[in-house]
């Protein structure tokens, strides 16, 4: 069984369709717990505004997916419509540490450019509004299904690597994977990591190479590294960027930058 299998054989999801039709003007979509939203705009343009002020404008069949929903509004132009169908991806409150909190905030996929997760997609609202008997039930498993097309997806974009969808499921590195992230400036060691996780420091190793496929300080690099870039393209200054992801200076963190991508984070810039 592969890596994704056994991530996935415990979780389930499920859909509740909520919306069908014609839209006009604005629509506000509110925040639910353990709840993602999965919008469907099949024709018509419209433009997606959320609370982190991100505003994206489609004009074409696309699949919106927001892992774990959030506040956020849809906007139809005067004397414009979109056909939109909407839907509430519910999932256990475990699932959010294992999958949801890892994914990025929305995803929008025009249908061209993924079929399988477009198809996906749209056989959950087909068998919605059908009459077939048995339809929940293949809504749920067309949900997994819509599941694993989009983590396939954000896998193949190399958007969220594998490793740690794996290590934020395990119930004794989990915690840990939340910490790093939230704190990657921390005085991290194997093992201030392993004492974290109450391992001995070869069993931590061990464990984490084997659900990660990478050695803790080989991960945190990584990590701090994609933090930075994130942070750099924001424009923010490199010596506050080092100090944010655990580097003592911009020197500090110039050198590591250079040996991982092969230019400094200020060349690094000029090529986005």
């Amino acid at each position: 069984m592969d890596e994704l299998s056994v991530l996935l054989q415990d979780l389930n999801f499920n859909a509740e369709v909520f919306f069908s039709g014609s839209l006009c003007g604005l629509q506000a979509f509110e925040e639910s717990d353990n709840t993602g939203l999965l919008h469907f705009l099949k024709s018509g343009s419209m433009s997606l505004i959320t609370e982190q002020g991100h505003e994206l404008h489609l004009n074409k069949a696309s699949v919106i997916f927001m892992p774990s929903g959030g506040n956020h509004r849809i906007r139809i132009k005067e004397f414009n419509e979109a056909e939109l169908v909407c839907a509430n991806i519910r999932f256990q409150p475990q699932q959010r540490a294992a999958l949801v909190d890892h994914l990025p905030k929305f995803l929008c996929i025009d249908i061209e450019q993924d079929l399988k997760i477009s198809e996906a997609a749209e056989t959950i609202f087909e068998e919605a509004f059908g009459s077939e008997y048995g339809r929940n039930i293949v809504i749920d498993r067309q949900c997994d299904i819509f599941i694993v097309q989009i983590l396939r997806y954000v896998l193949r974009q190399g958007i969220v690597e594998l490793g740690l969808l794996s290590a934020s499921s395990h119930p004794q590195l989990a915690p840990l994977m939340s910490k790093l992230t939230a704190n990657p400036e921390g005085v991290w060691t194997v093992e201030t990591m392993a004492e974290s996780v109450a391992m001995s420091r070869s069993k931590f190793a061990a464990l984490f190479k084997d659900s990660v496929g990478q050695a803790p300080m080989e991960y945190l690099t990584d990590l701090r590294l994609s933090m930075a870039q994130d942070l750099l393209a924001r424009d923010k200054p490199v010596g506050l960027v080092a100090n944010k992801v655990g580097y003592d200076d911009a020197s500090s963190l110039a050198r590591v930058f250079k040996k991982r991508f092969g230019l400094t984070p200020t060349q690094w810039l000029k090529t986005r």
